[in-house]
């Protein structure tokens, strides 16, 4: 029979394992904690997501986290006076050069403009694109829009927000082990619900970053895209006059994101605190989709780094 003085160093020895056990299995997994974030913003068209995520991916991009654009449809009716190949392969390269000045990357699915549907396959093609992107937050429309490419974007991201964690759906594709945070970019519409400002982020540091890359989408800021005329393209300074050129497009841009900062200041003061909140002067805006994972205001505050600690 072991002796009381065994026991107690069997027992301290036991006591001392469990411990560290539990200390290793609650300690914080400060490799993920340090892992770049890994953000997916699809909008409809090449110009969608660099217009309503552009600055946020600035910010991310240049705090070393990676955020790609896709752009659901190739854009080949997005232009009054061409279309077709010709048109997606300039709206590509128009969109990819916008990225690469954002520091994110880009793609361009080849489904016609104008011709997006909430298919099973569209469905799969979404869902297989968060899961090899390994996305921690994934943004796009909300699905009441104006635009039927931008409804079904909407439709689709929100139909892959349970899916992307299933399995045996898509089993080609590893599923995500964490569902991520799924996000809409802001809008104006009112129905069904308008919407709602769940986190608002200063753009005024990277503001100039993002007037400089949108210049390269010549077919839309300059040339009026789907609904120009020669009449809109005559009125905007022509390329021989850079320097006009965008100070024509950063003021379009300041009226929009100065808009944004003022219609959602109270969203501002919550993150930035009240003196900072008030004096932001431009913001990108987004609203948490309900189907995706629900962030606590700590984890908004890790997604979102460039946020200041309460």
């Amino acid at each position: 029979m072991p002796s009381v003085r065994t026991i107690a160093l069997l027992t301290t020895i036991l006591l001392c394992h469990s411990a560290a056990a539990f200390a290793w299995q609650s300690a914080p997994d400060n490799s993920s904690a340090t892992a770049p974030l890994r953000i997916i913003c699809f909008g409809a068209h090449p110009d969608d997501a660099e217009y309503k995520s552009g600055g946020t991916a600035a910010l991310w991009a240049a705090a070393g986290h990676k955020v790609k654009l896709v752009s659901v449809t190739n854009g080949d009716i997005g232009h009054w006076n061409m279309a077709g190949g010709p048109l997606a392969q300039r709206r590509t390269a128009e969109s990819t050069e916008v990225a690469k000045r954002l520091g994110c990357e880009y793609q361009v699915l080849d489904i016609h403009d104008g011709e997006l549907e909430p298919t099973l396959e569209n469905r799969r093609l979404i869902t297989r694109l968060i899961r090899q992107w390994n996305a921690d937050i994934v943004i796009a429309h909300r699905p009441w829009d104006y635009h039927p490419d931008h409804r079904y974007v909407g439709v689709l991201v929100q139909d892959a927000a349970y899916m992307v964690a299933v399995p045996f759906f898509c089993p080609d594709t590893p599923p995500l082990k964490k569902n991520p945070v799924f996000l809409y970019s802001s809008d104006r519409f009112q129905k069904p619900y308008p919407f709602k400002a769940d986190i608002a982020v200063a753009v005024d540091s990277v503001f100039e970053k993002k007037v400089d890359a949108l210049l390269a989408l010549e077919s839309q800021t300059f040339e009026g895209g789907a609904l120009g005329s020669a009449e809109t393209m005559a009125a905007a300074p022509p390329a021989s006059q850079p320097e006009l050129r965008r100070a024509w497009l950063q003021e379009r841009w300041e009226r929009r994101q100065a808009a944004e900062a003022r219609d959602y200041r109270p969203t501002l003061l919550r993150w930035y605190g009240e003196t900072a909140g008030n004096a932001v002067k431009y913001a990108e805006v987004f609203e948490i989709c309900e189907y995706g994972r629900q962030p606590s205001a700590d984890e908004i505050r890790t997604l979102f780094p460039f946020f200041p600690q309460p």
